[in-house]
């Protein structure tokens, strides 16, 4: 089983979680059984990891939550610089206190409402589960920040369901307002892309992209999508 579609082996994942720890022992432990479970059984973060090795390049996580893919990252042995913004205050606070548990590195957690404009930057970007929660017109807007961000051999990766209508599509629309429901996402699903306009956008920016189905075990339409920036040296090849 390759790694876009194997999950975190159970003492990665444990181990991770443990940053998630309350600090008392009658505190809430919601964070820290959510981080496991979700690390064991979601191909997400090897699918990242995967996607960004090779790149120095700093990455901007869009949309970061509690900061799992910061601590992925690490366990995986990619340093490179790290920078998490979310518009929840309280997952954002969770994703400062694991940082400071776990002693990461060059890791940082803002908050920030992407629907009020992107932070500047330069390097690679992750936008994972973000893009179908927020409306049409803010997809393009954050899609076209994203690419104007991204430096020579820096890569964008993208996690999202794709509108392509069949059954594991309907089943993620379901669970993606379920969560809405649950209070653990702001908002509910609003529009899913569509994988041919991806493609023609990253092809009129001069992107190289590829789509691979990350849903692993799980009954998913989730894909891992990457667009790369190719170098100098690349494009004079390609041409």
């Amino acid at each position: 089983m390759n790694s876009t579609t194997r999950a975190l082996d159970r003492v990665s994942a444990a181990h991770i979680a443990h940053a998630f720890l309350p600090l008392r022992w009658y505190g809430s432990r919601w964070h820290y059984y959510y981080a496991k479970a979700k690390l064991r059984s979601d191909p997400l973060y090897p699918g990242v990891v995967d996607a960004l090795r090779g790149s120095a390049a700093p990455l901007l996580d869009l949309g970061c939550g509690i900061g799992l893919l910061a601590h992925a990252l690490r366990a995986s042995g990619l340093d490179v610089p790290y920078r998490g913004i979310d518009n929840d205050t309280g997952k954002i606070a969770q994703a400062q206190r694991a940082a400071r548990n776990a002693g990461l590195r060059d890791a940082t957690f803002e908050v920030v409402d992407l629907a009020a404009g992107l932070p500047a930057h330069r390097g690679s970007v992750a936008i994972l589960d973000v893009l179908q929660f927020v409306p049409p017109q803010a997809q393009d807007a954050i899609l076209d920040a994203a690419i104007a961000m991204l430096a020579p051999g820096a890569k964008l990766v993208i996690r999202t369901g794709l509108d392509d209508g069949n059954q594991r599509a309907r089943i993620t629309r379901g669970i993606d307002a379920f969560s809405r429901m649950l209070g653990w996402m702001n908002s509910g699903p609003k529009r899913y892309p569509d994988a041919d306009a991806l493609r023609a956008k990253f092809d009129a920016a001069g992107l190289q992209s590829e789509f691979t189905p990350l849903y692993g075990r799980t009954p998913f339409n989730n894909w891992r999508v990457v667009a790369t920036k190719p170098t100098a040296s690349a494009q004079s090849t390609i041409s």
